[in-house]
């Protein structure tokens, strides 16, 4: 081989290592390498406590479309020959904010948990919103889904919104197993034919297949009926005496529209959102209260060895809080199938969902409404950070439970808005908060506020003047109840409580979840 020969293979060697060789942490000379394969751009590496047990969260960017994917690993999987996978696309609705119109969650939840059993294993969760199309679409699906009484379906009305019925791709999947040194065959955990294709297509080994179904309820069985006819294996939609759910009011599709006083802001959609009751408290009306236990006074209900309530309260606006005992309500129904409570199990907490983008900064906004408040009302209000790995089943579920009792608290009153801030890490955004997390774990920072120093990050970037301008477009008149954390989050929070000043919202009540209320 001449000189010439000799030094080009040694370039090429040289370069085929530096494009495919997989990433360590293991000290320090590897620890701020942040590899890149066709696409895909490594970021972090940190431990997430799942109930399942312990996870590493591999997270990636995709430097075309900007989206982050999470490779969620269980187990040991470098060298592994086989491993159970999913590939899972996100849903808000379902993950962050509990609705039970889809089975999005229980497929999440239930794959993780297949996963654990089996000892080792690797979900990928891609931020793929509705198929692909993003949070805009999906939102505007559902409303002319709604507006039709179930009667098209949701393929049908992506359709007439001029879609196709699946924007998703699969192509960060390949590079990340590059990049993590894996090459195993792969038990695929879904009930979508495609995702068996796109895996295969993406030049992996596809072993097998498993589905993972869930008895439908009647907020989701339609929408699971679609995805049947769509080729989706789904045989439980077959056999089942749910009946589908009715919406609380009418839901009127509209054309997107800007808002006059905040003309950044456009409106796109608004549809009904059913949340599952939490702490089996369930609210009904009056009229339905006599309709499940006018012939059967509720204290009747109440005690005894097997009572099938465990209490009630009056509320606000002729409402009543009932709180249920699940395990033994449901063996009732079973020997009772026709007795009028069976719709008391499957009653959700009704908000009204409406979504705009912000040309401003090309973020969605998605607000939720509960209620009617009159003139004299003070609405309970939550401004509620995403947290990206909160919409797995962590261990750790204090700030799922601090979104929870901002919904219980609205519930209560009567009337409330929550409004959802896609700003993981306080505004710095998802990518900051995996490097964040990865430092502190691995002793590089002693706390958050000594990484988002060494990251280059304020303490709060959040937008709170764009969340106070939307707020307003909502609220009667210009007094709240303000939900927060604790009183020492709102000491940090200076641009939060400087915000609700510029726009003149006077808090006549903080509730703080941290703090008995004041």
């Amino acid at each position: 081989m001449s000189d010439s020969n000799k030094k080009n293979a040694e370039i090429k060697e040289v370069l085929e290592r530096f494009t495919t060789s997989a990433f360590t942490l293991d000290n320090e000379k590897h620890f701020y390498e942040r590899p890149i394969y066709g696409t895909t751009l490594y970021l972090a590496t940190c431990d997430v406590e799942l109930k399942f047990g312990s996870c590493k969260a591999h997270v990636f960017q995709d430097i075309i479309h900007k989206g982050y994917v999470i490779a969620l690993s269980y187990g040991d999987i470098e060298g592994a020959d086989h491993l159970y996978t999913r590939i899972h696309s996100s849903c808000v609705t379902s993950e962050t904010l509990q609705g039970c119109d889809c089975d999005c969650v229980q497929q999440l939840e239930g794959a993780l948990e297949r996963i654990s059993e089996k000892g080792r294993g690797i979900l990928f969760y891609l931020m793929q919103e509705g198929r692909g199309v993003g949070y805009i679409a999906k939102s505007r699906d559902r409303m002319l889904v709604q507006a039709a009484h179930d009667s098209i379906s949701t393929f049908e009305a992506y359709e007439m919104l001029g879609l196709k019925k699946d924007y998703r791709q699969y192509r960060n999947i390949a590079p990340i197993c590059k990049l993590l040194g894996i090459d195993p065959e792969f038990t695929l955990l879904t009930n979508n034919p495609d995702k068996a294709n796109a895996l295969v297509d993406q030049g992996l080994k596809l072993k097998e297949t498993e589905t993972l179904e869930f008895d439908p309820g009647p907020y989701n069985l339609a929408y699971l009926t679609s995805k049947k006819e769509a080729g989706h294996i789904l045989e439980k939609t077959l056999d089942t005496h749910v009946r589908p759910m009715q919406l609380p009011e009418q839901v009127v599709p509209f054309k997107p529209y800007a808002l006059p006083d905040a003309q950044r802001f456009i409106y796109v959609a608004s549809y009904f959102l059913p949340i599952k009751p939490i702490d089996d408290e369930v609210v009904i009306s009056e009229e339905a209260f006599q309709q499940y236990f006018g012939e059967t006074p509720i204290r009747e209900l109440i005690g005894g060895p097997k009572p099938l309530l465990i209490g009630y309260k009056i509320l606000r606006d002729q409402r009543f809080l009932i709180k249920v005992h699940p395990k033994n309500l449901k063996e009732h129904l079973d020997a009772h199938p026709e007795d009028p409570m069976g719709d008391i199990l499957t009653t959700p907490y009704w908000f009204r969902v409406h979504v705009y983008t912000d040309i401003a900064t090309n973020e969605d906004f998605v607000v939720l409404t509960y209620g009617r408040p009159q003139s004299y009302d003070i609405p309970v209000v939550r401004l509620h950070s995403e947290s990206i790995f909160n919409r797995f089943p962590v261990k750790d579920m204090r700030n799922r439970q601090k979104y929870e009792a901002s919904v219980k608290s609205i519930v209560k009153y009567g009337h409330g808005v929550i409004i959802l801030l896609y700003n993981d890490g306080r505004g710095s955004g998802f990518g900051a908060c995996a490097e964040d997390t990865m430092l502190t774990q691995r002793g590089y920072s002693q706390n958050t506020d000594e990484s988002y120093a060494k990251l280059g990050v304020d303490y709060d970037s959040r937008d709170y003047d764009a969340a106070m301008m939307l707020l307003k477009h909502h609220l009667p008149h210009n007094c709240i109840q303000m939900v927060m954390n604790s009183p020492d989050s709102l000491v940090r929070k200076t641009d939060y409580t400087k915000a609700l000043n510029r726009h003149a919202i006077e808090v006549d009540k903080w509730i703080f979840l941290e703090k008995k209320e004041v």
